[in-house]
């Protein structure tokens, strides 16, 4: 077996969510899942079918969004794992709907921050072991750091 770790561009401006599911049903199902969540949200998918004809499958209302998830699909190589890009919305309004999503089994990640997969292959194929998300932790909150993530989540509306 032979570890790789993917970097997967960002689209200016993005968010991806990145996860594992088990049918063809994959790519409509989150289709309307993200459309009825946010109809203004753009966003481009593709999904790494994982028998049959082995292709990426894909869908989405942005094409250059589009674009960049199957090139991070074919990055990536991975049978059953969806790479998901958003624009006009976040990724905490998805994650939910996504899980419920009958076809949907993991998350890896869903973030805007710099992004590895960890890729393993052996003979039979490639699988995701995870993910590296961001930089590591460089110290602790303090009192003011705590101000500042309380009043930046009422700013931006998720509390009140």
């Amino acid at each position: 077996m032979q570890l790789q770790l993917v970097p997967i561009p960002m689209p200016e401006g993005a968010n991806v969510i990145i996860g594992q599911s088990h049918f063809i049903k994959t790519v409509e199902d989150i289709y309307e899942a993200v459309v009825n969540t946010n109809p203004g949200i753009r966003f481009g998918l593709a999904f790494n079918e994982a028998s049959g004809p082995c292709l990426v499958r894909h869908d989405g209302n942005d094409d250059a969004l589009r674009s960049a998830a199957v090139e991070a699909a074919q990055a990536i190589g991975a049978g059953h794992v969806f790479v998901l890009f958003l624009r006009d919305g976040f990724p905490i309004n998805l994650t939910g709907r996504l899980r419920d999503v009958p076809e949907v089994v993991r998350l890896f990640c869903a973030t805007a921050n710099p992004l590895q997969v960890i890729v393993a292959e052996s003979e039979q194929g490639r699988g995701v072991l995870g993910v590296i998300d961001g930089s590591s932790p460089k110290g602790v909150e303090d009192e003011d750091g705590i101000a500042w993530r309380r009043d930046f989540l009422r700013k931006i509306g998720y509390k009140r």
